[in-house]
């Protein structure tokens, strides 16, 4: 099932921030660092995530794997991705989440989709996950009830000591909008929607179910502690592996679901991209890792189908050496 993917929707919201209280207790909140904290941690940084370089037409471009979710010290770019950023002109991310019109077309109704509202015995099981996040019950109430729970998703990271405040993409869209580099979305809002949010009421009800009960049996928590673990030593290896250990593809609609969220949208982030390095633009695109893995992964796309030459940048890729003859 497509649910720790769902993490691409985390910073969807302004949440209101939890108050503490004695029961339940809260998970960790995100702090922001000191002035000498920070100054710390983004002088010590390492590349993390997955970094390639686009040459095309004379000039170059950067596509990054990046985590929608994560620590403190990983707020912070290595090297080789602040040399990326100082080349670029132009920030390419999935959806503008810092766009307030983004912000409230995902809180609409999708129009694509039938009218679903979580059962009584559903919504008691959200309500739970709110409390457990330390929010009021109404707080995501105007969302689809599939969008409130990838939101508690990505919250229930926290207690592993990770944020949707500390992902990637609010890093990069912060970098862009204080340093006057334009945002360009690589896709629609409806286009994200449609791959994450079924047409069929019955079936919507049957994804809530799974994802509510791999919340409350702790599933999800195990496997966004691997994934995270993955990005964050740039293994592509067990990213590339994802459906055999996330416990979250347990039948033919589960790999259907995935391939939708995955694969089927990547030849549209790959014109995206294409597109506006096109037009003369040295563009940095960000999309979730798990985009840069499989037979369609973008940067296969981006050299196959779009003629651009793909350079690893990070981790470094190194041609194993030849054979010596005899």
């Amino acid at each position: 099932m497509k649910l720790l993917l769902r993490l691409s929707l985390a910073l969807t919201l302004s949440l209101p921030l939890p108050q503490a209280q004695a029961k339940p207790v809260c998970p960790p909140q995100a702090a922001l660092p000191s002035a000498a904290q920070a100054a710390e941690l983004a002088a010590a940084a390492p590349d993390r995530g997955f970094l390639y370089r686009l040459r095309k037409g004379g000039h170059d471009s950067y596509l990054y794997g990046t985590l929608h979710i994560g620590r403190m010290a990983w707020f912070f770019p290595g090297p080789k991705l602040r040399e990326a950023m100082k080349q670029s002109d132009s920030l390419a991310l999935e959806l503008d989440l810092s766009d307030p019109a983004t912000l409230q077309a995902l809180s609409a109704p999708p129009q694509h989709a039938q009218p679903f509202h979580a059962s009584p015995a559903l919504q008691k099981r959200l309500a739970a996950q709110a409390r457990a996040a330390c929010l009021p019950e109404q707080a995501l109430a105007h969302l689809h009830p599939l969008l409130q729970l990838s939101n508690y998703m990505a919250l229930d990271a926290r207690w592993d000591g990770m944020d949707p405040s500390f992902g990637q993409e609010l890093m990069l869209s912060t970098w862009a909008r204080q340093s006057g580099v334009p945002i360009h979305a690589l896709e629609s809002v409806d286009t994200q929607l449609q791959a994450l949010l079924p047409t069929d009421a019955k079936e919507a009800q049957t994804q809530l179910r799974k994802g509510l009960q791999q919340l409350e049996q702790g599933q999800l928590r195990k496997s966004t502690r691997r994934l995270a673990q993955a990005w964050a030593n740039s293994d592509m290896a067990t990213l590339s592996n994802y459906a055999d250990w996330c416990d979250c593809v347990g039948d033919a609609q589960d790999r259907a679901e995935l391939r939708a969220l995955n694969d089927e949208r990547n030849p549209g982030l790959a014109e995206g991209i294409a597109a506006l390095h096109k037009q003369g633009r040295r563009v940095l695109a960000a999309v979730g890792s798990l985009h840069l893995s499989g037979p369609r992964a973008l940067p296969l796309l981006l050299q196959q189908e779009h003629g651009f030459e793909v350079q690893q940048l990070h981790p470094s890729y190194h041609q194993p050496a030849s054979s010596p003859s005899h």
